[in-house]
């Protein structure tokens, strides 16, 4: 018996070193899988948003050595009497806005600051757009209508695999996508926990077969077609969206702060929503967007570029909202209105034929209501109708 509790004795003791060395090898996975699952709960929402760097991998942008660019301060501007409503009920975080490129309205809420690096989400997509229409007229990329996997060899035999870079740019791919974010086995929360365990996006990405119609018929918000746009990028130029991002569009904005994204196992940018940056800074991309990709004397992005993604080229339904080349155009829209929107409530809204940027940036967890985009958007307007 003496001999028998030895021998379980020891083989206790086998199985709690192993879960400590596999605990200790595996705790950067672990942290990561738990930040991952407490990333929207309420009392931690707001902290996370702005330290995204603390539980993911991550990919610095430099903002390059070159001055800040200045964002002049104009006449504050009174927002409208229920605005503060409205930011309080949307738990907004900071709120910027400007016209003919001055600030005219600046503030940060529930304790975040300028300084904060705020992940933007989807308003990320806007950016690789913009960097798209870059390496577009460089000649990187031939045509639009190019199939994404010319440049994907991955996707050959995939869902993707007679899509057209156009299809991907325009959400309509087809391809069968569950971007609920309140499942939590959803493919976008799937995706969350490659990202967390150190996989990689590309195979999860090539894991997709299955189509609900043909490229290019039917409009469908599926956000891992613009993980396509960025296999596409990294194919037809050899290098990553980092390098590509932080020399052709951070570095010309003469930002305040370093950017950076979220990356897979691989470091592979998440280049559908890991871009973490500041509010001004957002300010800055919005305003060279708003002047036709020009920006401190330099044509960041080519101004015709900038005229074909923003409109409402994709295959919607009549009376929604519209959609571009990862910009999302408002139902009934106002001239050269348009928008870079984030879930949780982060948005660039651009009034171009006035002038005119409204950042915001929250930790909605209510954003998903009936009503509560075309109520941000009718606030945006109003606002914008008090300058």
């Amino acid at each position: 018996m003496r001999t028998l509790g030895k021998w379980l004795g020891r083989i206790l003791l086998s199985l709690v070193l192993a879960a400590v060395v596999v605990g200790v090898w595996k705790r950067e996975e672990i942290m990561r899988l738990w930040a991952v699952n407490s990333l929207f709960s309420e009392d931690r929402i707001v902290s996370n948003f702005s330290h995204m760097d603390r539980a993911f991998l991550t990919a610095p942008l430099p903002r390059g050595e070159g001055p800040v660019s200045p964002l002049p301060v104009g006449t504050p501007a009174r927002l409208p009497d229920d605005a503060e409503a409205w930011i309080v009920e949307r738990a907004l975080t900071s709120l910027l806005v400007m016209k003919d490129g001055e600030i005219r309205y600046e503030d940060y809420f529930l304790g975040t600051t300028a300084e904060d690096r705020r992940v933007s989400w989807s308003i990320a997509k806007s950016y690789l757009s913009a960097l798209f229409g870059i390496l577009i007229e460089e000649g990187a990329i031939g045509s639009l209508d190019d199939p994404v996997t010319r440049y994907a060899p991955l996707l050959a035999g995939t869902a993707y695999d007679g899509a057209s870079i156009r299809n991907v740019l325009n959400m309509a791919s087809g391809v069968t996508f569950d971007e609920d974010y309140h499942d939590p086995d959803s493919d976008i929360n799937r995706m969350g926990r490659v990202i967390a365990l150190g996989g990689t996006l590309d195979d999860f990405t090539a894991s997709f077969t299955e189509r609900f119609s043909a490229p290019g018929q039917i409009w469908r918000y599926v956000s891992i077609d613009t993980h396509v746009i960025g296999m596409v990028i990294r194919g037809a130029t050899g290098r990553s969206v980092s390098a590509l991002l932080a020399e052709k569009i951070i570095a010309p904005l003469g930002q305040e702060q370093d950017a950076y994204y979220l990356t897979d196992g691989a470091g592979v940018a998440f280049v559908l929503g890991g871009l973490n940056i500041t509010t001004r800074d957002y300010a800055r991309f919005a305003q060279m967007i708003v002047q036709n990709g020009e920006y401190n004397g330099q044509q960041v992005v080519p101004a015709d570029w900038i005229a074909a993604s923003t409109a409402a080229s994709a295959p919607t339904e009549p009376g929604r909202m519209g959609y571009g080349y990862q910009w999302w155009i408002p139902s009934a829209p106002r001239p050269g209105e348009f928008m870079g929107r984030g879930v949780y409530g982060q948005y660039l809204y651009i009034d171009q034929a006035r002038n005119i940027v409204i950042v915001a940036t929250a930790a909605d967890r209510d954003f998903r209501k009936p009503g509560v985009t075309d109520d941000n958007i009718a606030m945006f307007r109003h606002i914008a109708d008090t300058l």
